[in-house]
């Protein structure tokens, strides 16, 4: 494991916590110390939960260490069962108890406990969140489901599909459900189930009634699909859908599982045709960089290329079971693909590329602000304001318009600073005045600041001549940053100052 400030993915018991969460009847009994009980604030304050996860800590303190921790456990599993009567229970260790080695798998089967109880191994030193909800949704399903269970026959019936991976604290999961539901239903297919988001253990038990499968998010229900094409001869639709494109392949792969010979009329996106509009015009060739979990930026990668007309200089993920896809999809774009779960080699990547926008996780959006580049969020990890309360799916043919607005705004608001850059020195819109819509803020009483946003000294170039880059509109900011360095490079000039900057624009200007 590795201290760092930021962290793309906690430990595998968060992952876990994130499948307990999601679903109905289920408690999990975490043998943890003082001290690991933070998850709950995912959930009540990020993702804005109106109750806290069903989890139960035994919070051992050091004091206890000379003591029996695993009675501790026992206890805990014991109240926390004649508490809440769970249909199913998850036992495990956090990261700092599994040190300690008190098996909370054969502690609890020595319990005898009513219901199925599900151990977790889940090695906290080598493995991550994703992972973690991936093992503990297989698990689930392996362990509840009903070996015997078979579709019904198809004759006087609607084909009927299973929605697996949606998790609590999941990038706009419970609206990409809404949106492949509604699309589905069109298709004339009913969905048999959704987990492990509102699935309860006796849902699970059925899971092997449905006709096939949709893996919708590879990173938590990859295992647990490929072990149903084993067990049940479940077929499984591995396309996406997100964006326009793999929204019409999703279609067309789930009719051949469904076996429809013809599908009808589809609800349709404007991204196609907005994106060719005269107004989006200006955005082709557009350099944006990706990053995300691997599922979100190779899709989002698809998407800023084929439908929007960027230019992808910059591809990468966090989690490294998904490596290979990423890599895969990078050389479609000729870029080095970028697996890491250090976001100081993120940053040092996006500050290589210069992009003109950054797609990618919460991490990313703090980077792309100190670097002062636009940036709209794709992935988790997410903050509050990515959990909103209107409709705003990723994943269909309304969640491509979703994608067109989020992605594209934050380069139309570049015309507006270009217009702030141009009135900078009128009294209206100084830069020692505040915002006009803040009653605060009159002329007059705004706290004193300087003329021009400190601006950090980048490497090889003068505080001068940074602050005179700055005045460029952030849109084209890149390009000409890249043009200079590239002039002073070929004319072996170390240090740009604002003569050589006046110089370059000069020569590409001729």
């Amino acid at each position: 494991m590795q201290l760092a400030v930021w962290t793309y993915e906690g430990p595998p018991h968060v992952g876990a916590m994130r499948v307990a969460t999601a679903m109905e009847g289920v408690h999990y009994v975490l043998h943890a110390p003082q001290g690991d009980t933070y998850a709950d604030l995912l959930f009540t304050m990020i993702e804005r939960r109106a109750k806290r996860p069903p989890v139960t800590y035994t919070t051992f303190q050091a004091r206890d260490l000379g003591k029996d921790t695993a009675h501790l456990f026992q206890t805990a599993a014991r109240e926390a069962y004649e508490r809440f009567w769970p249909q199913a229970m998850l036992v495990g260790a956090s990261c700092t108890a599994e040190l300690i080695q008190d098996d909370p798998a054969g502690l609890a089967e020595a319990m005898r406990l009513p219901c199925p109880v599900i151990a977790l191994e889940l090695p906290s030193y080598q493995r991550r969140e994703s992972w973690g909800a991936s093992e503990t949704f297989y698990q689930l399903v392996r362990a509840l489901a009903d070996r015997e269970a078979r579709p019904a026959p198809r004759e006087g019936r609607r084909p009927r599909a299973n929605l697996l991976g949606p998790t609590a604290l999941g990038f706009r999961h419970r609206d990409d459900v809404i949106e492949v539901t509604r699309l589905l239903d069109a298709m004339g297919i009913d969905v048999a189930l959704v987990a492990p988001l509102g699935a309860s253990p006796a849902d699970l038990a059925a899971i092997g009634t449905a006709d096939f499968n949709i893996c919708l998010y590879p990173e938590t229900a990859d295992t647990t699909c490929r072990w149903l094409e084993r067990t049940f001869e479940q077929k499984t639709v591995r396309t996406v859908p997100i964006g326009h494109g793999a929204t019409l392949d999703f279609v067309a792969e789930v009719a051949a599982a469904a076996g429809l010979a013809e599908v009808s009329a589809l609800p349709q996106s404007n991204l196609p045709w907005w994106s060719r509009s005269v107004d989006s015009t200006y955005l082709t060739g557009k350099r944006v960089f990706v990053f995300g979990d691997a599922t979100h930026a190779i899709a989002a990668a698809r998407v800023a290329r084929d439908e929007l007309g960027f230019e992808v200089v910059g591809l990468g993920c966090y989690n490294r079971e998904f490596a290979r896809d990423l890599r895969d999809a990078a050389k479609l774009y000729g870029v080095e693909p970028l697996v890491t779960d250090d976001y100081l080699a993120v940053e040092q990547a996006i500050q290589a590329a210069q992009p003109e926008l950054v797609l990618g996780t919460q991490m990313e959006r703090h980077i792309a602000k100190r670097l002062r580049i636009p940036c709209a969020v794709i992935s988790a990890p997410v903050h509050v304001q990515d959990f909103p309360a209107r409709y705003s799916p990723q994943m269909g043919f309304e969640g491509a318009n979703v994608l067109f607005d989020t992605w594209v705004h934050p380069l139309v608001m570049g015309l507006e600073e270009h217009l702030l850059t141009m009135f900078r020195d009128d009294f209206e819109f100084s830069d020692a005045h505040g915002a006009s819509h803040l009653g605060h803020a009159h002329l007059g009483h705004a706290a004193p600041t300087t003329a021009v946003a400190e601006v950090s000294e980048a490497e090889g170039w003068t505080p001068e001549a940074e602050r005179e880059l700055m005045k460029i509109p952030f849109f084209v900011r890149g390009k000409a940053r890249r043009n200079t360095e590239a002039f002073a490079a070929d004319r072996g000039v170390a240090t740009i100052t604002l003569d050589t900057l006046y110089e370059a624009k000069a020569h590409y200007a001729r």
